[in-house]
């Protein structure tokens, strides 16, 4: 069967359940997802669903009407393509963050998490990210504190370089 031909998704229905939640509770979305054709069938779902929202992918002409049109509470859920969302916008509106899918580049999801963390955010956010197990994505997300340990141990919290002092350690980290 080819991935065209599969139409449930265990990983789209709990997204769906935990906007049920988060709508009755008026919290303000963003999903965000490397995937255009994912978007788009929660798309679907959302509309089904009757909730307000906004879609933001590569394709988009007006992205500024839509980011003024989330911050100014016009739609509950904004769905973004990781790329075409993941920097130059300003959603301090947001309190609650979905990445549906992780990037083996940890820096590009804490980009596009960044979008509600802006100036003039007075709240709360809180990030979710959902991962099917024993998959690619697992994988990923291992990758990803690996990546992030290593960035950890390169850089200070000032952005102080603090490389390694001696070749062992250096091929330590390599390694």
């Amino acid at each position: 069967a080819s991935a065209a031909s599969i139409t449930t998704s265990a990983k789209r229905a709990r997204l769906m359940e935990m906007l049920e939640s988060l709508v009755a509770e008026g919290r303000r979305v963003l999903v965000f997802s490397q995937f255009v054709e994912m978007l788009n069938l929660i798309e679907a779902d959302i509309k089904a669903s009757g909730w307000s929202y906004l879609i933001l992918t590569g394709q988009t002409q007006k992205r500024g009407e839509l980011v003024d049109a989330f911050q100014a509470g016009k739609a509950s859920i904004f769905l973004i393509s990781l790329k075409a969302g993941g920097s130059g916008l300003n959603l301090t509106q947001a309190d609650t963050i979905i990445h549906l899918d992780p990037w083996w580049n940890p820096a590009v999801e804490n980009q596009a998490t960044d979008r509600a963390y802006r100036i003039g955010q007075d709240k709360p956010v809180f990030v979710y990210k959902l991962v099917a197990t024993q998959t690619v994505e697992e994988r990923i997300q291992t990758m990803q504190k690996e990546k992030q340990a290593l960035a950890d141990q390169l850089f200070d919290a000032t952005g102080k370089t603090s490389a390694p002092q001696n070749k062992e350690d250096l091929l330590a980290l390599l390694s």
